[in-house]
């Protein structure tokens, strides 16, 4: 491959002002595709595509476009797949076709899945992260990408929530957008109605809950308890048992109409000063002590997908 000549040398030729649209909701919603930028995200979104095909399901990348010096520094990335096509392109290309001010040389064009409620709750999931309109896609870039490291089986965007494949939220999953299972604008009696016939309990991460998520941690793992504890843990919900963790807005929290559908509303002790914490944060401690309950009862492996120990 001659790194001297790209194909595509035109950053206002029509096929990139097509690509670009995908930064936009609606460039996304007509194509039903969405951007992957950067050589670490287009990686993921190939592997993604090729455990598919490896499966007889249809893959996820559609086309990359890359700058010659880039696949000579990440050959992977050119490596040829049936039903994905690959085009060299000039820097000033590929700038004009993604969404970042300093771009990195590479761009995927990606199929957006058509993940429905039932395949998320058919299966059996233990652990399932629920994000109740929640609108900054850092926030739920940094939940998806929790949930993944977590080893949650699925995600699931309540109506109202932001788009998870905009450039910004996918760039903030560093990855783990290829890696879960995600439904999107599900009206949320209908989540409730599919956790209930899954037999997965609904937990409302919530700051003014009455039930402390250190005293079920401490109860999963069987240490004694403070008296003044021991009730609350009586009759709150047990840790290991299938759980779908509801986080809400930033501004509002949850509504009070998700509120009442949770089992329970699980509070996240603060020791310091700080009068709350960032959802992404909140979301990160309650998955990480339903997975950690859940592998130490056995539920769950306590390795990482490549063999890993989990967190390593």
């Amino acid at each position: 491959m001659d790194a001297a000549e790209p194909d595509m040398t035109n950053p206002r030729a029509d096929r990139v002002k097509d690509v670009a649209r995908l930064a936009t909701r609606p460039g996304r919603t007509k194509r039903m595709a969405f951007l992957a930028e950067g050589p670490l995200a287009v990686r993921e979104a190939l592997a993604s595509h090729d455990e598919a095909a490896s499966a007889g399901r249809r893959g996820i990348v559609q086309e990359v476009f890359a700058t010659p010096e880039m696949l000579e520094r990440h050959p992977e990335l050119g490596v040829l797949r049936d039903g994905v096509r690959l085009r060299t392109a000039s820097a000033q290309v590929v700038a004009a076709m993604a969404d970042t001010v300093t771009p990195q040389g590479v761009v995927a064009v990606c199929r957006i899945p058509e993940t429905t409620l039932d395949d998320v709750f058919s299966k059996g999931p233990r652990l399932v992260a629920v994000l109740c309109r929640i609108q900054d896609p850092g926030n739920a870039g940094t939940i998806l990408r929790a949930a993944d490291a977590a080893g949650a089986d699925a995600v699931v965007l309540i109506e109202g929530s932001v788009d998870i494949y905009n450039p910004k939220a996918v760039r903030s999953t560093v990855g783990s957008v290829f890696h879960l299972p995600i439904a999107t604008a599900v009206p949320f009696g209908e989540l409730v109605e599919a956790a209930a016939r899954a037999e997965v309990q609904l937990l409302a991460a919530d700051g003014y809950g009455a039930v402390d998520l250190d005293a079920l941690q401490d109860a999963s793992a069987g240490r004694r308890l403070a008296a003044g504890d021991t009730a609350v843990v009586q009759d709150a919900p047990r840790l290991e048992d299938a759980t779908a963790w509801l986080f809400g807005n930033e501004a509002q929290g949850l509504a009070e109409s998700e509120l009442a559908a949770a089992g329970h509303r699980v509070a996240v002790p603060l020791y310091g000063v700080a009068e709350s914490l960032n959802v992404g944060t909140a979301a990160t401690v309650c998955l990480y002590a339903s997975a950690r309950a859940q592998r130490r009862a056995g539920q769950l492996p306590t390795t990482a997908g490549d063999g890993r120990p989990a967190g390593a």
